[in-house]
This record gives structure tokens, C-alpha cells and sequence, in this order.
């Protein structure tokens, strides 16, 4: 059996470190806050959003949810981010994606002021991450976490072979100049890649995120490798599982995260430390 990257574990930890930083920023009279906008009723959204507030209550960040129709205007969500912007009492914010289809979310996010971009996709924030890891301190929340898992296992990523299946701006493309940051050496496969297993079979380690329920197959890796499922699917019988087959390959791999408590808890307990970050920056501006 594989060594299981327990990522609630390590996301747990985290929250416990950012409880002692956020009250050490309180005495200090720094109250961070988390803004969320929300349009329409995505489902997926609504969970992962529920999972934030959960988290900011443990630490204590103060949480505001901000709900619109999903028949909102553009101009509406633009108006209040705007608003946002200039309210010192915000720390940072997020637009929930995905958005409605009438809004153009490269539009809404080039808005969000890139000092309380704690979703980290800001071109500005996107930007800095290429130059080294030493400018990551607002990367996007998913890979930042991904790494954070790979450090708490002592994974030395140096002199890997790095694949990523999935070129989001998400998640695919800054994983992949994180890990080159960490002198892995790095292949990205996509959609219109002709043979992603001869790419993944040599790989050390694998970051799959494509959203196809157990896409990554055991034949697909080599033993031993580091397999890293960003993926989170739901089947017809209710049960949840990753873009990696991870019963078919967990006695063949040496590292895998499971789904759920692999991730996505990281994904959030990466939002509040970037909500701690912005804070205690915008603290010496």
C-alpha cells in the first residue's frame, strides 16, 4: 500500500499555525476579512463556499458572503468590487467561479485589486509567481496547496520528472511553474496531447486535474511514482472519486491523495493563508 498524502491532516495543521498568526494580528488591532461574491446557485460552489466559512470561523477571520441572482448584471458585480477595493476593512475577496455566462470572468478578476487577490489569479499575482518561488506569497490557492502537502511529506522535488495533465489557469499551468520553481523538470499534457501515457509512464510525479472521473490509470504510471489527484467527481451512485484510478494503482505508486480529504481541504485552508498574507501586507502600506 502507498503512502497516503493525507491532506486534511496537513490542511489541519495549517489552520492551527494561521489561528495563532490572525490572533497575533488582533492584538496588534488587524482584524483580517474575507469577502466572497457569489452569482447564481452552482451546487459545487455552494459546498465549497459553506467549507470557507467553516475554516474562517476556526481561525478567525472575519467572513462575509456577499449572494446575487445569477441573473445579476456584469456591472453590478464590477460596481462592488470596486467598493471592495476601497474598503480598508477588507483584506481580501474572491468571485466565486464559475461565473454566469453574460459575465466575462477575465473581465471580473482583472477588477479585484491584486493586493487582496487571495484567490491568486490576478495577472499581477499570476505574474509573480513565474519570477520564483521566493514571489509566491499570493499564488492560486490549489497548487500553492499542493506544494504545502509535498512539504509536509518531505518530498523533495529537485531533479524530478514532473507531468501535469490540465492546462487551467487554475490549477495545470502555475502547478507546473511551481514545480519548475522547485527545479522539477516538467511536461504539461492537454486535451490535444496524442499520447499522454508515454509522458505520464516516465514521470516521478504525476498532478492530474481534468475533471474525467479515474482518468489516470494504473497503467498509465510507473511504480513507485508520486501521484498528486486534484480531481473531484461524483458518480451516478453518489460516491465521490478522483481524475486518478486510485484503487487500481494504490499498491503500485508510493504517494497518492486520496479523494475526498487529499486537496481540496488544502485548497481552503491556502485561501486563508492568503487572506493572512494580504493582510498583514496591506498592514504596512
Amino acid at each position: 500500500m502507498s503512502t497516503l498524502l493525507n491532506g486534511r491532516e496537513v490542511a489541519n495543521s495549517l489552520l492551527e499555525e494561521l489561528r495563532g498568526e490572525v490572533e497575533a494580528l488582533k492584538a496588534k488591532g488587524i482584524l483580517p476579512k474575507l469577502v466572497v461574491l457569489v452569482a447564481g446557485q452552482d451546487p459545487a460552489s455552494a459546498v465549497y463556499v459553506r467549507h470557507k466559512e467553516k475554516a474562517c470561523a476556526k481561525v478567525g477571520i472575519i467572513s462575509e458572503k456577499l449572494d446575487y441572482p445569477a441573473d445579476v448584471s456584469e456591472e453590478e458585480i464590477l460596481k462592488k468590487i470596486e467598493e471592495l477595493n476601497n474598503d480598508e476593512s477588507v483584506n481580501g475577496m474572491i468571485v466565486q467561479l464559475p461565473l454566469p455566462d453574460h459575465i466575462d470572468a477575465g473581465k471580473v478578476i482583472k477588477a479585484i485589486n491584486p493586493y487582496k487577490d487571495v484567490d491568486g489569479f490576478h495577472a499581477y499575482n499570476v505574474g509573480k509567481m513565474m519570477l520564483s518561488k521566493d514571489f509566491e506569497d499570493l499564488a492560486p490557492c490549489t497548487p500553492k496547496g499542493i506544494t504545502k502537502i509535498l512539504d509536509h511529506y518531505d518530498v523533495d522535488i529537485k531533479g524530478m520528472e514532473a507531468v501535469v495533465i490540465g492546462r487551467s489557469n487554475i490549477v495545470g499551468k502555475p502547478i507546473a511553474n511551481m514545480l519548475l520553481n522547485r527545479s522539477a523538470t516538467v511536461t504539461i499534457c492537454h486535451r490535444h496531447t496524442r499520447d499522454v501515457a508515454s509522458h505520464s509512464r516516465d514521470a516521478d510525479l504525476v498532478v492530474v486535474a481534468v475533471g474525467i472521473p479515474k482518468f489516470l490509470k494504473a497503467d498509465m504510471v510507473k511504480e513507485g511514482a508520486i501521484i498528486i489527484d486534484v480531481g473531484i467527481n461524483r458518480l451516478e451512485d453518489g460516491s465521490l472519486c478522483g481524475d486518478a484510478d486510485f484503487d487500481a494503482m494504490k499498491d503500485k505508486v508510493g504517494m497518492i491523495t486520496p479523494v475526498p480529504r487529499g486537496v481540496g481541504p488544502m485548497t481552503v485552508a491556502c485561501l486563508l493563508m492568503n487572506t493572512v498574507t494580504a493582510a498583514k501586507k496591506q498592514a504596512t502600506l
